[in-house]
């Protein structure tokens, strides 16, 4: 079984100080990011084959991003470099109030400028399961290269999982938002959304208005206290998390899906009857991300994430 994510991979800086706004922050810590690309690392670390599609800059940042996805083992035979700009930064801080705050450097940035032209069919044909976020539908060319994308692996009956990550500072406004989030929940077999974004999308709590024809589950995630698995058929799985001293919550819900996605690939025919223990282990692997500044540096281990469980039921 393989994971193939598709979408941006960029530096995330992550502020030393927690509880402050990027502007206050006196430094940050370079760390590698993106939340495709650390749903690819994440499952890699996990100890599964896994594949990441997208676009950097051909600059020093796109070459050490490349360098990082390879030493996690991440098939990047889909990477691309663009001459014509350079690859996206994103400074990233934990405030006071527990949310994070983002300034984005894609003005444009390389992955904006990906093409159906640059799209690898032959890597979606090889995987089992294809990820991909919301970032991507934002700007053209990109969105129509995830779309051409996306209409590969419906054809070629994947497994297809998405995040609707919400960034507003890149759309234009809430309502372009709203309906470009919206626009990514035609294709997915499994969505796992967060409690803010759940209420973005909806105005409320209720996942009704979020089902879609091809949708088996939808996952909302609630940070420390756990996730909740809504079914096709009207049942609600609801698992608590793990709580933890968190030092930053970067890539906990890209590490969450990785998880989710290892738990249902590995059951395909059974998943339904594992979904609590498929649930109680994503939401360990995302517990553990929030130990280390950075995403893609904190991700857990298998050994790690079971040993993790191990001591927390005891």
């Amino acid at each position: 079984m393989s994971v193939l994510s598709f979408g941006e991979l960029l530096i995330d800086f992550v502020a030393l100080e927690m509880a402050v706004a990027v502007g206050d922050a006196s430094g940050f810590v370079k760390a590698p990011g993106g939340a495709p690309a650390n749903v690819a690392a994440a499952v890699a670390r996990l100890g599964y084959p896994s594949a990441f599609m997208g676009q950097v800059g051909e600059d020093p940042f796109g070459r050490h991003l490349a360098a990082v996805l390879a030493a996690e083992h991440v098939n990047i035979a889909g990477l691309t470099f663009s001459q014509e700009a350079r690859t996206a930064l994103a400074f990233v801080s934990n405030t006071a109030d527990g949310d994070r705050s983002f300034m984005f450097y894609r003005h444009p940035s390389a992955d904006m400028l990906m093409t159906p032209a640059d799209v690898d069919t032959a890597l979606i044909d090889a995987c089992d399961a294809f990820h991909y976020g919301s970032i991507t539908l934002i700007h053209e060319p990109a969105a129509s290269a995830l779309i051409m994308a996306l209409d590969h692996a419906l054809a070629a009956e994947k497994f297809i999982s998405y995040d609707p990550n919400l960034r507003l500072p890149l759309w234009e406004n809430a309502s372009a938002a709203k309906a470009g989030m919206l626009r990514g929940l035609e294709y997915a077999n499994l969505l796992k959304i967060s409690e803010e974004e759940l209420e973005f999308l909806t105005g409320g709590a209720d996942v009704a208005p979020l089902w879609r024809d091809r949708m088996a589950l939808i996952c909302v995630t609630y940070g420390a206290k756990g996730a909740v698995l809504h079914t096709r058929d009207g049942n609600r799985i609801e698992h608590g998390g793990y709580p933890v001293a968190a030092i930053d919550t970067t890539g906990a819900g890209d590490a969450f899906v990785a998880a989710m996605l290892i738990g249902i690939l590995e059951n395909r025919d059974g998943y339904r009857d594992r979904l609590p223990e498929i649930l109680d282990f994503a939401n360990a692997v995302g517990a553990l991300t929030c130990l280390q500044k950075g995403a893609i540096p904190a991700l857990p281990t298998m050994a790690q994430a079971r040993a993790f469980q191990t001591e927390r039921r005891a």
